[in-house]
């Protein structure tokens, strides 16, 4: 890209509103400039002659049929969304659970998602379904219109067949929405009321919870509980046991990371959960609550003081039917501690037993516990060691659960367990999309700025010279409280390691590798330790001679995204590539688009001075420094995210633009927050991330 000849005032004052125009998502001249982005970055990459090859291989990988028909169990059926070259769209279909053990081709289509767009004219892209126990036929299905998080929803009969839309069902107008059944003919239903945004918080989500009947007009619902504007989001929520006893209720979350917990009791009474705002009902099992602890808890004694130390990462539990008779809290109990290393990571809940997916130093494994003389027993499940294990799906009805277990050089494996017998038997394994048997998997450890140790993987070539010349690529999010555990991706192995790459996995702090407290050491004004974490990793690489600057990519998408685009700002001369995905990078107004509001607890308020003023120093799109050379960085979104507004990505290119630093964009006009909207759509974006590196690390241009 050539430097522009005059540098605008816009570039030189990103206060100024002279890029807000790029906010309007369907804006005719926001549109008109990301078209003539698009242009140019497909002529650069599409026009390279590794470009097909590498798009044909990630489109003969995502659309496999040896891949694994992952699904859930519903009354001796499995069923399963499926997506290939004959399926764009993909079709939602079911076989009985014994046919799918045995690995035959029995499967029933129930809804082909392709026929119904081209039916009725829409680019539906399926986000779901949830059907009504105990008989599992009618369904309610939540289509979004090109990816986007707002779905409609619509009642579908499954014993009517294809097209089977219920004449006077369930037909709830596009929202961001929530429901759960409750009876034949009623849902507790959260959703857009009005249709004008009057029962939507700040964030976007809706905070009133109201029962609609079947048939009903929204107006004739009747209001069970409304929360407040400020809050994130308020949803009805389900408990059930292991018996098919069901409870319904009210989630509400305050903010991202605290939330009440309410179950209705006579006359639809909110009677509120006696747990901490920073924990998470899991379910109930042998008439115990379980809740999982992110922060520390003194829970009081009823003849007063407290009962006892309990602490963040915890797994505890109470009698469910002491609480419900008086709505106090019983006497709490100890089921899982982690140790300084270990995190819980899950929990899943079968018909005879707890299933809680356990890290330990980020590899993670299965623990099945069960209760007998109110004392709590477990054992480790029988999966390979090293890498993912981990419950795929499980149900309080149901006796079989779905496991998983991956690694960087394991493919996807499918196991069933019993958990009346505990048995595991492995059903299916994808096929290896590259030879394996070159390459080894390394764990070592780098020293944050302020000397904490920061695990990260390294996928590599066994025969590789440690001279610093090797491509490497390391991939980051650091948010949240999502865990980057070990993984397999064909892709990565394929278009990457095949082509003499090297991969790495920063295991950075905001993540929840080790639990909340790795998480919230990063939160809002502390947030630079993740940003240091992963430096570090990537100056550990290049101290091991692994790969060095001129060699070294970087990747992450959406709070990933606002990682590279700090990367990008703070570090230019540790990389020489940046794919930046679907990004935060204005941290001054990202509470102002979107879904933005909803992350001030892991960001901060840039509307609080010490917090704005944090935030002024950290945000990508105010720290581009006119008089530095940075590397070419790639920006990837979408028009149809209604989370992440694609006016970040936009804004800090127009800024580069203006300045004359050389960058790449590309916008897909539908996809929703993952970039894209069906199969094609996702090996066209892989092919372009990875034809993009090979140009900045393989070639070095």
């Amino acid at each position: 890209m050539t430097t522009s000849p005059a540098v605008s005032a816009s570039a030189l004052d990103p206060n100024s509103e002279a890029h807000l125009y790029l906010e309007e998502v369907e804006g005719a001249d926001a549109l008109a400039w990301v078209r003539k982005q698009n242009e140019r970055t497909l002529g650069v990459l599409e026009g390279d002659p590794r470009f097909k090859g590498y798009y044909d291989a990630a489109l003969s990988i995502s659309t496999s049929k040896e891949r694994i028909p992952y699904g859930s169990i519903r009354k001796g059926h499995v069923y399963n969304f499926w997506q290939d070259e004959a399926h764009e769209r993909g079709i939602w279909r079911r076989q009985h659970l014994s046919d799918y053990a045995a690995g035959k081709d029995t499967w029933e289509t129930l809804l082909d998602i392709d026929a119904l767009a081209n039916a009725e004219g829409k680019n539906w892209v399926y986000k779901g379904v949830s059907c009504r126990p105990p008989e599992y036929d009618d369904c309610l299905l939540s289509l979004s219109d090109g990816g986007k998080d707002a779905v409609r929803v619509r009642e579908y009969s499954i014993s009517k067949g294809v097209y089977g839309f219920t004449h006077g069902g369930f037909d709830i107008p596009e929202a961001k929405q929530g429901f759960v059944w409750e009876s034949d003919n009623s849902i507790l239903l959260a959703t857009d009321w009005s249709g004008d945004g009057a029962t939507m918080t700040e964030s976007g989500y809706p905070f009133v919870v109201k029962r609609l009947e079947r048939g009903q007009p929204l107006s004739a619902a009747q209001e069970l509980f409304r929360g407040a504007k400020t809050d994130v989001g308020v949803y009805g929520m389900l408990i059930e046991d292991e018996t098919g006893k069901r409870w319904f209720g009210i989630s509400q979350a305050e903010t991202f990371f605290t939330a009440n917990y309410y179950v209705f009791g006579a006359n639809d009474k909110a009677v509120s959960l006696p747990i901490p705002k920073k924990a998470t009902p899991q379910g109930v099992f042998a008439d115990t609550l379980l809740v999982t602890l992110e922060e520390d808890w003194a829970p009081p004694n009823p003849g007063g003081g407290v009962q006892g130390q309990f602490k963040t990462g915890d797994l505890v539990g109470f009698s469910w039917s002491a609480f419900l008779a008086d709505g106090k809290l019983p006497k709490l109990e100890l089921v899982f501690r982690p140790t300084t290393k270990q995190a819980l990571q899950g929990v899943g809940i079968t018909k005879h037993q707890v299933l809680v997916n356990i890290s330990d130093n980020v590899a993670v494994k299965v623990m099945a516990y069960t209760k007998a003389g109110g004392n709590w027993t477990s054992k480790d499940v029988p999966l390979p060691p090293n890498g993912s294990a981990g419950v795929i799906y499980s149900s309080e009805s149901e006796t079989t659960a779905f496991l998983g277990y991956e690694g960087y050089l394991s493919p996807d494996t499918l196991y069933t367990y019993d958990s009346s017998t505990g048995d595991v038997k492995q059903l299916r394994q994808l096929p290896a999309w590259f030879d394996a048997a070159p390459y080894q998997v390394d764990q070592f450890e780098a020293t944050s700025k302020d000397a904490t140790k920061v695990p990260y993987f390294v996928v590599r070539r066994q025969d590789i010279k440690l001279d610093g010349n090797n491509p490497a690529l390391v991939y980051g999010y650091g948010g949240f409280q999502v865990s980057q555990t070990p993984g397999y991706s064909g892709t990565v192995g394929k278009l990457w390691l095949e082509q003499g790459g090297v991969y790495v996995m920063a295991n950075i702090r905001g993540g929840g590798e080790f639990g909340p407290a790795w998480h919230q050491a990063g939160l809002k004004t502390k947030r630079q330790v993740v940003y240091d974490d992963f430096i570090a990793v990537a100056e550990d690489l290049v101290t091991r001679k692994i790969s060095s600057p001129k060699k070294l990519g970087a990747m992450g998408g959406s709070n990933g995204g606002l990682l590279m685009g700090v990367m990008y700002t703070q570090r230019p001369d540790l990389f020489n590539a940046i794919i930046c995905q679907v990004p935060l990078l204005d941290m001054l107004r990202y509470h102002l688009l979107l879904a933005g509001a909803s992350w001030m607890d892991e960001y901060g308020d840039p509307d609080v001075a010490e917090e704005r003023a944090f935030l002024d120093k950290l945000s990508p799109y105010h720290n581009v420094n006119p008089a530095v050379t940075y590397p070419e960085i790639y920006f990837e979104t979408s028009t149809k995210d209604d989370r992440v507004h694609p006016g970040h990505a936009r804004k800090m290119a127009k800024r580069l633009e203006e300045l004359g630093k050389p960058f790449l964009y590309y916008e897909n006009i539908d996809g929703g927050h993952s970039a894209a909207a069906n199969q094609r759509e996702t090996a066209r974006r892989v092919a372009l991330e990875f034809t993009y590196l090979a140009r900045k690390l393989l070639d070095g241009k």
